[in-house]
């Protein structure tokens, strides 16, 4: 553990500062995503703790941050300068909080600051100081500091023109990377290897800086890639809370790197150096005290080192980071910035030790990021400067390997771990080919190679990735080969333990030795070779530390100690991805803290150290592990809990369903066979028409021969789509037979074993959607929205107004009632939402979903209600919907607005159709449908439809 102090001086928390604003990011877009929800809302409740207010600003009604639980004064308005001087009209500010916001709040900060909105009401920036802004947003400015300092970076000049970018490249020579001021996510970034593609890539830089500048540097390919997160306080002492590194290398953006933690093929002397240098860089870019990210590039010849950038905020690492120590980064950096030294601070975590103390860990971490490029069809899925991932997935193992492996199996890409699942590729021409060109699935194709037999040394030649971590995958492969000896029956105990603690799963177990998961299983429990949970504590067990934070592992000592309480688990929904977000987190943490009320030890199980559901002091016990059945299965048979609630953690947690019925596996709510019934299209549809409910002429093909003879039974055009999916995967309309053959043939390809449902589609149908709660005896409908798009467009795309503006009492009568129908039909003990088709006065029942929805959260912010919380005690079986009174609070309209990452994939044409492809969604508040916004809106509803 490291103390680096410059001076030392007690100086306490500033009692003059009894407000404080915090800006939030906005959206959900790629490149700036939930992290820093998780940011924003640890530190709101790390500055209340101390009695301060908080005013928060965040246009994103999705995430826990604008719920009213976790700030005093909550403004759910656009990030903009009128915003906020509204904020200051209506509320006594003494300090603006902008480091948890992102690049959006810097940004914000920045521009209200040059037109003294701070100034003139006497509000103090806090955390960082504008300066600091800067420096280290201009890479001129950058630039120059690092030189003054003595800290090296690659040769670089800016240009504000075409020409001046054009002679610099001359003269610096290729490759170069070409880095745009103020963005975030490295938009408009690039490497360019060759002169022919330089003048296209200047032209995108230059136009995507808000200030039309960009730093032309000297690329630094291949080097090694790593970044610090620090704390730093008023007494200039700062503290080194993670070391992350970079395990692809220089030339992918570090947001879709594989990452690990602690570092691990650096040698001590760059280790050295390198704090030294994040040290000094981060005293000298201004005068704050919060939270900094450092990231360097490292010469692997000879360990040079080179300051790529500085953030002077809580970055997208810094959630990581928090996540991977257990170290809270946001708590602290509050109470820094509103004056506490960090010797005066403890370690929420052990509740003993000084916050100074730097986080120690006996474990490794590894993330993955997510991506979704199956939803931009066309986009170029190389990974390079510019950020293209959706989300992560981050896992804790003893070893690299078993934390890799974790890792892969917590991805939902129907992956069992590293390879060894019959998902392997074999074309040696396209595994060379995806090796040189880094893509989403690379890591598989690295291990792929190595079954092959393609020689370590090349794979390092075409990736540059460090011989360490190649070994490491080759010991897999080596595993494999070994594992081929054996059979179940006469396998060792300590082989078996071995291939366990290197992350093997039973479903690759079983697969290598030619049985089923459930006989490995049986057979590790003959052996006794089970899994253990072990303690994320910050300090490697080095002082006592009373955490809740575990992950699992194969090993003789168990951590986690069992209560006799009675408890209840609440399944997340995974790695963020487009069709389901931020939304779930929301209704998790919901969930969880219903839970408790109800005197539940509450227990969260997920992989996604983005959220709030993943905050250790969220809930009673967290298991940071793949929502993977495996896992979760071994993690239930230890807790012994009433049961689990699968509602609240969208389709993933809710696909788990079957195998705890299968396994009897309480499931709290509604009943797995009601929910497949909602699940599965054909049979939901055989229910509506014994409900006498209308529904589009449908039906159930297995083969593209069968849905052609569907499609033209119930008449073009169609909707095609699969069972069980989320974010409409897979769904197309079609017009002709060579269409659906297609489309059909596509789909069994990519979901074996699924069947597919033909609806006939209601062209020019206006679409709505009602959520709401049920008990089994009452139906409380939570709200219905109206889309201002029209059907075909996915209702996650489309813009919609809670209440509705334009459907007669007759279509309202039809909504309600069929709503309340299905819910009692289908017997639901919690929530519920349904999809319409209203056209001619008549409406037309899409599906229903038997869990928590996106549009959610948003229904509770506009109307005001906790229904979250509600449901979740109707889930539970403590309430009754009668035992709530629930009053919303209706005023005017509220609008969804769909937030798209088209900007990262710029040769993807902006089309929607029933397959969603928005990233995230901001909401707006209009008093009637003449305001002119919305008029705007409506004008344009179906400019983008597509197929």
């Amino acid at each position: 553990m490291y103390l680096c102090t410059k001076f030392s001086e007690l100086m306490p928390r500033d009692h003059s500062i009894k407000k404080v604003l915090i800006i939030g990011s906005g959206p959900i877009v790629i490149g700036q995503a939930c992290e820093f929800d998780y940011s924003g809302s640890q530190a709101s409740r790390s500055l209340r703790e101390e009695g301060i207010e908080v005013v928060l600003i965040n246009s994103n009604p999705a995430t826990i941050m604008t719920d009213k639980i976790t700030a005093d004064f909550v403004y759910l308005l656009p990030l903009n300068i009128d915003s906020i001087r509204k904020i200051i009209t209506e509320h006594k500010i003494d300090a603006v909080l902008p480091t948890m916001g992102g690049q959006t709040a810097l940004n914000l900060c920045k521009e209200a600051d040059e037109v003294g909105l701070w100034s003139q009401n006497d509000i103090r920036i806090i955390g960082v100081d504008i300066d600091a802004i800067e420096t280290t947003e201009n890479r001129e400015s950058f630039r120059k500091l690092m030189a003054d300092i003595g800290v090296g970076t690659p040769k670089s000049q800016m240009a504000a023109s075409f020409l001046e970018g054009k002679d610099i490249a001359q003269h610096l020579g290729f490759p170069l990377v070409i880095r745009p001021s103020y963005t975030l996510g490295g938009s408009g970034g690039s490497f360019v290897k060759r002169k022919e593609d330089f003048e296209e890539a200047l032209q995108h830089g230059l136009k995507t800086s808000p200030v039309h500048e960009v730093l032309i540097e000297v690329a630094v390919l291949g080097w090694k890639e790593y970044e610090l997160e620090l704390l730093r306080d008023s007494a200039d002492n700062v503290a080194i809370i993670c070391t992350i590194e970079n395990m692809d290398p220089m030339g992918i953006h570090t947001g879709d790197s594989i990452t690990v933690a602690p570092a691990m093929t650096m040698s001590d002397d760059a280790y050295q150096r390198m704090r030294d240098m994040a040290i000094k860089m981060m005293r000298s870019v201004g005068n704050f005290a919060g939270g900094c990210n450092v990231q360097f590039a490292m010469n692997p010849k000879d360990e040079e080192i080179v300051a790529v950038e500085i953030n002077p905020r809580v970055s997208r690492s810094s959630a990581l980071a928090s996540k991977a120590t257990g170290y809270p980064i946001a708590k602290i950096a509050a109470k820094l910035a509103i004056g506490y030294n960090l010797d005066e601070l403890k370690n929420p975590v052990t509740k003993t030790t000084s916050a100074y103390f730097e986080p120690a860990i006996d474990y490794v971490i590894v993330k993955i990021p997510r991506w979704n490029f199956d939803k931009f069809q066309g986009s170029d899925k190389t990974l390079g400067l510019q950020m293209k991932s959706v989300g992560e997935v981050m896992a804790i193992g003893r070893s690299f390997s078993e934390a890799l492996q974790k890792a892969c199996q917590s991805l939902e890409l129907k992956r069992a771990g590293l390879g060894a699942d019959g998902h392997g590729l074999r074309n040696l021409e396209q595994i060379t080919e995806s090796l040189e060109n880094p893509s989403w699935d690379r890591l598989f194709h690295i291990k792929d190679a190595m079954t092959l037999g393609v020689p370590l040394k090349t794979i390092q030649d075409l990736t540059k990735i460090d011989k360490w971590y190649l070994q490491e995958i080759q010991k897999l492969v080596m595993l494999e080969e070994e594992l081929r000896r054996y059979k179940l029956n006469n396998i060792p105990k300590d082989y078996l333990m071995e291939m366990k603690q290197h992350g093997f799963s039973d479903i690759q177990i079983g697969w290598i030795l030619g049985v089923d998961e459930d006989a490995v299983y049986e057979k590790r429990r003959e052996l006794g070779v089970r899994r253990v949970f072990k303690m994320v504590d910050t300090c490697a067990g080095e002082f006592p530390s009373p955490t809740n934070y575990y992950y699992s592992s194969f090993d003789d000592v168990n951590e986690s100690h069992f209560s006799d309480k009675k408890k209840v688990i609440v399944l997340g929904s995974g790695p963020n991805r487009i069709g389901q977000g931020i939304e779930f987190d929301y209704c998790c943490v919901h969930g969880i803290l219903a839970a408790r009320e109800c005197g539940y030890e509450a227990i969260m199980i997920n992989c996604n150290p983005e959220t709030v559901s993943t905050d250790f002091d969220i809930s009673d016990k967290l298991y940071f592990e793949p929502v993977f059945w495996e896992n979760i299965r071994e993690i239930i048979e230890f807790e012994k809990p009433e049961g689990v609630i699968v509602q609240l953690g969208g389709q993933t947690a809710l696909k788990l369903a079957e195998k705890f019925a299968a396994y009897n596996i309480p499931i709290l709510g509604t009943s797995f066979h009601n929910m497949d019934l909602a699940e599965d299209r054909g049979n939901f549809s055989d229910l509506l028409k014994e409900l006498n409910i209308p529904y589009p002429e449908y039906g159930v093909a297995h083969d593209a021969e069968e849905a052609v003879e569907v499609a033209n039974r119930v008449g073009y055009p169609v909707l095609v789509r699969p069972s069980y999916v989320l974010g409409g995967q897979g769904m197309r309309i079609v017009i002709n037979d060579k269409e659906l053959e297609e489309s059909v043939i596509n789909l069994l390809k990519d979901l074996p074993g699924n069947k597919v449902l033909i609806d006939h589609f209601l062209d020019r149908a206006e679409e709505a959607e009602a959520d709401c709660i049920s008990d089994g005896e009452d139906v409380q409908i939570m709200g219905i929205m109206e889309h201002i798009e029209p059907a075909g467009i996915h209702s996650g795309d489309s813009h919609a107004l809670l209440p509705p503006f334009n459907f007669s009492q007759t279509v309202m009568t039809q909504i309600e009632d069929y709503t309340k129908k299905l819910a009692l039909a289908l017997d639901i003990r919690g929530l519920m939402n349904v999809q319409f088709a209203v056209k001619n006065e008549k409406v037309y029942v899409i599906e229903a979903n038997p869990r928590a929805s996106r549009s959610m959260p948003f229904i509770c912010k506009a109307f005001q209600v906790p229904y979250l919380n509600i449901a979740t005690k109707v889930i539970l079986g403590a309430n009754k919907l009668k035992d709530f009174d629930i009053k919303p609070i209706v005023k005017g309209f509220a609008i969804k607005e769909p937030v798209f990452s088209f900007d990262k994939f710029p040769k993807v044409n902006k089309e929607l159709g029933p397959e969603m492809k928005s990233t995230g969604e901001a909401i707006r508040f209009i008093e009637d449908t003449n305001d002119p916004y919305f008029r705007h809106l409506y004008s344009e509803k179906s400019m983008y439809l597509s197929k």
